[in-house]
């Protein structure tokens, strides 16, 4: 999985297929609109799905839809190469996340609030402050 996809094999009749089933799926979509007062939602729900049914079909035909269930298998491979941590490193690590970040949210409350401090200070009260 480490290589890239070769597209070599993809011919003018593959692009055809891919905008097909573009067109297929859009045609879908819109006839679910289109009948939405004239026929039962059974009907809508059935072109749409068959719409998309039909569509995935005429991509998977494609050197791009072969492209794609290839780029699948491999990565299922390399998903078993995957080093998986332990119940007890999980907890671990997510306990360090969980301090690391309340230490870091301490340490920005507390330079918030010297800055808004030095900026009173230098402002002399700040915004809002004396008679208004």
């Amino acid at each position: 999985m480490n290589e890239v996809v070769n597209q070599q094999g993809i011919t003018g009749a593959d692009k055809a297929k891919l905008w097909a089933a573009i067109l297929i799926v859009a045609a879908g979509v819109a006839a679910f609109y289109v009948f939405k007062g004239t026929q039962s939602g059974a009907v809508r729900w059935s072109t749409f799905a068959g719409s998309l049914v039909v569509g995935a079909l005429v991509f998977a035909a494609s050197g791009y839809g072969r492209d794609l269930w290839k780029f699948f298998l491999e990565a299922r491979i390399e998903l078993y190469k995957v080093f998986w941590p332990t119940r007890e490193e999980t907890g671990s690590m997510t306990l360090v996340v969980f301090v690391f970040v309340l230490i870091m949210s301490l340490f920005f409350w507390g330079v918030d609030s010297f800055l808004a401090w030095a900026t009173r200070a230098i402002l002399g009260g700040g915004a809002g402050g004396e008679g208004g």
